[in-house]
């Protein structure tokens, strides 16, 4: 496995390893704000390659579940500094993720109670867990060209905010059913303008809100993250394998630090990206959820031998063992991530995890 452990540049940072921490939510921030705990819980983690943060909205209208970041205010880019801090100290190198949620949101989460938006008035199917209880997602707002416009500029924001809070860059999360993926996916974009309607109109909006945010803060800066064939969030796409080396060929000429693929589709589909994709590619290879953790170790490896990646993320192996690469030279063993503390609470399950050495010490 000694190809996880050789240097890569991306952007302009020199990773001394291809062990990146993936984006995970884990729903600590009340009022929207990280806390101390949250500096601990990412600089126990700064011997990644890279941190990339959980996701963090862009706006108000940008959020879609409750206790999650902002980066849209002071107090917030503050809260983040402390983080950023906390990590370079330890010669971590963390990028923060940009989430818009887009129709996946609720009026129970604006103070104005407005409706979330999204590229058609089509409602995701999903719920959101109030902390009293599920309430369905309502019919989006379809966005207007003004809207739009908005958008774009609020991600351009958010970024500018990410690095003056002292983060190395940041990520654009084209995944999961959120905003940018509603765009690409016909399921979700019935629009009839420019925006809308073939592969070549559905990507506008990654594009422009791509090469906004680069132009602002810098190519280097930024990656981006896509989950071809993802069907979270009620999206479906009927032409992943058409859609997505074509949002990659027209994001090439940017230079970009990075594509992250979330692989949840076929293989090929992913192959597809890599042959499209001239620069430096993350993967987070698709595993049974299940996956014992040497599986997932052994799968990122295999897709860096191949060369269908060049860094490798994983996200409950970085969960549950803030030591992931001395427990990956080491064999192991790792730690089981407990599902049960993912989202909210407080230390436990988040910085409470034992290294391998904290382990022994207690034998």
């Amino acid at each position: 496995m000694n190809e996880l452990f050789e240097p890569l540049t991306v952007g302009k940072l020199d990773l001394p390893n291809r062990l990146v921490m993936a984006p995970m939510t884990r729903s600590r921030a009340y009022g929207g704000l990280v806390t101390e705990l949250t500096a601990e819980y990412y600089a126990q983690r700064a011997d990644a390659g890279l941190i990339i943060t959980e996701g963090t909205q862009p706006s108000v209208i940008g959020q879609g579940y409750v206790h999650t970041p902002g980066i849209h205010s002071p107090e917030q880019v503050e809260a983040w500094r402390v983080v950023t801090g906390a990590v370079h100290a330890k010669g971590g190198r963390i990028f923060l993720q940009i989430m818009h949620t887009g129709r996946v949101g609720h009026p129970f989460l604006y103070p104005d109670g407005a409706l979330p938006l999204g590229p058609s008035p089509i409602a995701s199917g999903e719920k959101l867990f109030t902390g009293q209880g599920l309430v369905d997602h309502p019919v989006p707002r379809e966005m207007t060209l003004e809207d739009i416009a908005r958008t774009i500029e609020d991600h351009v924001t958010a970024a500018r905010n990410a690095i003056e809070a002292g983060f190395d860059g940041v990520e654009l999360h084209g995944a999961n059913g959120y905003l940018i993926q509603q765009f690409l996916a016909d399921g979700s974009n019935r629009r009839t303008d420019a925006y809308g309607g073939p592969a070549e109109n559905r990507i506008r909006f990654a594009v422009e809100v791509t090469a906004a945010v680069a132009h602002a803060i810098g190519p280097d800066r930024v990656g981006i993250r896509i989950s071809p064939a993802n069907t979270n969030n009620g999206v479906t796409e009927s032409d992943p394998e058409e859609v997505y080396p074509a949002l990659v060929r027209a994001l090439a000429p940017y230079g970009l630090a990075y594509a992250h693929v979330m692989e949840t589709g076929p293989r090929e589909i992913t192959e597809l990206v890599r042959a499209a994709w001239p620069g430096v590619l993350l993967l987070n290879p698709v595993t049974a959820p299940d996956a014992a953790p040497h599986t997932s170790v052994e799968a990122g490896t295999a897709a860096l031998r191949e060369g269908l990646a060049d860094a490798v993320s994983h996200a409950r192996l970085w969960l549950a063992n803030p030591d992931l690469p001395g427990r990956i030279r080491a064999g192991g063993p790792f730690n089981d991530a407990d599902p049960a503390t993912f989202y909210g609470g407080d230390r436990r399950g988040y910085t409470d995890y034992p290294t391998l050495e904290e382990s022994r010490d207690d034998r």
